[in-house]
């Protein structure tokens, strides 16, 4: 009879594998935390065929995983997907509705965060189980190229419509920050600066590293007194103010986001400044004049690859002979960028319509048919965003019932806890990457 039972229970995981199922038995240490509230799904309750082929398809990709581990969990059922990594990286995901593998498959990685925004999962190490993710990029893309593959080209196509054209980056530019000053100022530095700080050592705060960032900017651009800046992309005034006010020079910035535009007017006059600071709602294509120094603190990524070129030439007329620019940019590794270029991510379909990218070689080709530009320093900090962004993490959890009371509802928590791990993942593993880039106009240039 044992014999009997044995073949009996193979039969049983053989039929539960063709369904897709999970493991029976919990494994060592698979708790996961709110396992108790999870909903459970009967492990009787096979599924049909149709959702039982999903599973299992979507299963057997993820069995494939290397760099790390996934303790899955649906109800009473677990398995570990993926092998252990050196660094012990690992996290663990409980399947709260088994909607998550149609979403998986016939979404791609866009599914996976679609079905995190709906509550489908959970996860105790989000940026852990995105560190995995980057890790394993090439063999998920499989699940781009199949079922998933019409609503790609769906979102692709809606991609090519967010064209950085003038009218096109007011919208996109809208679409992001008109979320609202009060939102943004509950998770950002004092300055209200929105981009990557600079840490330097251990146990440094965000303002720290913030006005670490603003100090190195201006010394590179090497600013003296008298001299006049032109910023494209002001932010909230942050940076302006600093150079006005630490190096004495003239400050003309630009920005095409009228909350900012108004929030940025607002502090440059209590702080004082408004005689050395102006501030402009216009497009950087729309700008006029020569100036002694330029920067533009991330808002490359904002342009478009088609329009790199013009915004370079731009920016090289606005200088005058010998002036300096600083771009701080986000940077796409030169062997992904033009499948990149292709695709569409979460965070344009998320977060900014309309983003790109470039890749440095994509910068570097487009400043080369500028006229007249010398490249001289370049300085890359992926570390310090990731650290950036932990902590902006941090200080948006405290703060989600403020998030809350500005009128936003959990699915769009979900979506920037998302947002923020899926970068400071990528950051991480070097999928992406930040730094200054500083180049020279040749004094004999017009």
């Amino acid at each position: 009879m044992r014999g009997f039972d044995v073949a009996e229970e193979r039969r049983d995981e053989a039929r539960d594998r063709r369904a897709g199922g999970l493991r029976r038995e919990p494994l060592p240490g698979d708790e996961f935390p709110g396992d108790a509230q999870a909903p459970k799904f009967a492990h009787d309750a096979r599924p049909g065929f149709i959702d039982g082929w999903v599973r299992g398809r979507v299963l057997n990709v993820l069995r494939g995983l290397v760099g790390g581990e996934i303790l899955l969990t649906e109800g009473a059922d677990r398995e570990r997907l993926g092998c252990p990594a050196e660094d012990g990286l690992q996290a663990r995901v409980a399947v709260r509705d088994p909607a998550l593998y149609r979403e998986l498959l016939f979404g791609g990685s866009l599914g996976a965060a679609e079905a995190y925004l709906q509550g489908s999962w959970d996860c105790d190490d989000l940026v852990a189980f995105l560190r995995i993710a980057c890790r394993n990029y090439d063999s998920l893309m499989r699940l781009d190229r199949g079922p998933a593959a019409p609503l790609m080209a769906a979102l692709r196509l809606r991609h090519r419509l967010s064209r950085n054209t003038q009218r096109g980056s007011r919208r996109n530019i809208a679409a992001h920050y008109d979320l609202g000053n009060e939102f943004f100022s509950l998770f950002l530095d004092r300055d209200l600066m929105y981009s990557s700080g600079l840490f330097a050592e251990p146990g440094m705060s965000l303002d720290e590293a913030s006005q670490r960032k603003l100090d190195a900017v201006c010394r590179r651009l090497r600013l003296q007194p008298g001299q006049h800046l032109v910023e494209i992309g002001t932010g909230w005034g942050g940076l302006a103010a600093f150079a006005a006010r630490e190096c004495g020079c003239r400050v003309t910035t630009t920005t095409v986001s009228r909350q900012q535009y108004e929030f940025a007017t607002q502090r440059i006059e209590a702080q004082g400044l408004s005689d050395r600071v102006t501030v402009l709602l216009e497009d950087y294509r729309d700008l006029r004049g020569t100036y002694d120094a330029l920067v533009s603190i991330e808002m490359v990524e904002a342009v478009g690859r088609e329009f790199l070129p013009r915004y370079f030439a731009k920016c090289a007329s606005l200088l005058k002979p010998e002036g300096r620019m600083l771009i701080q940019a986000i940077t796409m590794p030169e062997q992904r960028y033009e499948a990149y270029s292709r695709s569409v991510d979460f965070i344009q379909r998320y977060i900014f319509p309309g983003g790109h990218l470039p890749s440095v070689r994509e910068m570097l080709n487009a400043v080369a048919a500028a006229p007249g530009l010398r490249f001289l320093f370049a300085e890359q900090f992926p570390d310090s965003y990731a650290l950036t962004l932990r902590e902006w993490r941090r200080r948006f959890e405290t703060r989600r019932k403020d998030v809350r009371e500005l009128g936003f509802d959990e699915r769009f928590l979900r979506m920037w806890e998302y947002y923020f791990c899926y970068c400071e993942a990528a950051f991480l593993e070097r999928a992406v990457s930040v730094g200054h880039f500083l180049w020279e106009k040749n004094h004999w240039s017009a």
